[in-house]
């Protein structure tokens, strides 16, 4: 598998039942502390092995420093954060890269294992399939606020704590109740990597607003003016290929909010769909049904 329906990372098999999962991911500071924002980078990194239903098992850092502007203190909070994450993941640190740079940005290079007939990819979903979304949105908006020194103490908690969540448990209950398709929502917005999901299996993707979940104070920084460049560039790409909304409506932005360590926003079939949901509720881990697979329409995405 390669960059042909724009999935989560690649897949090389070395075996009849081991294929390697491959994946990288860079971003910049989100946060002031630089130990969260080590954190929050790895998750984000990991993220894409889970996605694919896979095992990650061995991660290599990528640093881009400004070494004349920083004191080395930071980069070793980032790395300790970023390490604490790996270790929670179970994964192997086995080395990485540091180029001199003016601007900060850390990520992760991270393999994963997967039996190649076990894979899940984000053009398989069907008709009639359910799809459930597992963290709340808002990371994009909420992180501009941030910058912008605007963000309620709240709202900066509650995205922290969901940036550093690793994707590790709905995943696992993902493969137990047969996902039909998976993706993580990431900085293509949850329209954008919905319509990803919608054209690789050739049909359209109905999403309910009313239903799906934000994070707190979302709202309220979108009336402040706290919209993130990236998700205004989304809603200009993404909403051609969307029915049944008012593009110049400020409700629907988070729906285009470019997420940083996302959830996943999974398909199954209706029964293992309310499976997926029963048990994620005894576990504890967050999950919403947000919308369904359709037959082909003329859109790839409807917002009702």
């Amino acid at each position: 598998m390669g960059p042909e329906t724009s999935d989560d990372a690649g897949v090389y098999r070395i075996g009849p039942e081991c294929a390697l999962v491959e994946t990288a991911d860079i971003i910049t500071p989100l946060v002031d502390d630089p130990f969260t924002f080590g954190r929050i980078a790895a998750a984000n990194a990991i993220s894409d092995v889970y996605a694919m239903g896979a095992r990650p098992v061995t991660a290599m850092n990528l640093v881009f420093f400004p070494s004349c502007a920083l004191p080395a203190e930071i980069l070793r909070d980032i790395l300790d954060g970023g390490n604490s994450v790996l270790k929670e993941a179970g994964v192997c640190l086995v080395g990485g890269h540091t180029v001199e740079d003016d601007e900060l940005k850390y990520g992760l290079s991270v393999t994963g294992l997967i039996d190649p007939n076990e894979i899940i990819r984000n053009s398989t979903a069907r008709p009639g399939d359910l799809l459930i979304l597992t963290q709340p949105l808002g990371t994009g908006i909420i992180s501009t606020a941030i910058k912008g020194e605007m963000a309620p103490a709240a709202s900066v908690e509650e995205a922290a704590t969901w940036m550093t969540t690793l994707n590790r448990d709905a995943a696992a209950l993902m493969r137990e109740c047969h996902a039909t398709a998976a993706t993580d929502v990431t900085g293509f917005g949850l329209i954008g990597h919905a319509s990803e999901m919608a054209r690789g299996a050739g049909l359209t993707i109905s999403l309910r607003v009313n239903d799906i979940p934000l994070m707190t104070g979302v709202r309220e920084l979108i009336s402040d003016g706290m919209v993130p460049a990236g998700c205004y560039r989304n809603r200009d790409h993404y909403a051609p290929l969307v029915a049944g909304m008012d593009a110049a409506d400020e409700a629907l932005l988070p729906l285009f909010d470019p997420q940083t360590s996302g959830g996943l926003l999974i398909a199954f079939p209706p029964e293992d769909a309310r499976r997926f949901l029963a048990q994620a509720e005894q576990r504890g881990i967050f999950a919403r049904q947000i919308g369904e697979a359709m037959k082909k329409q003329t859109a790839l995405v409807e917002v009702v």
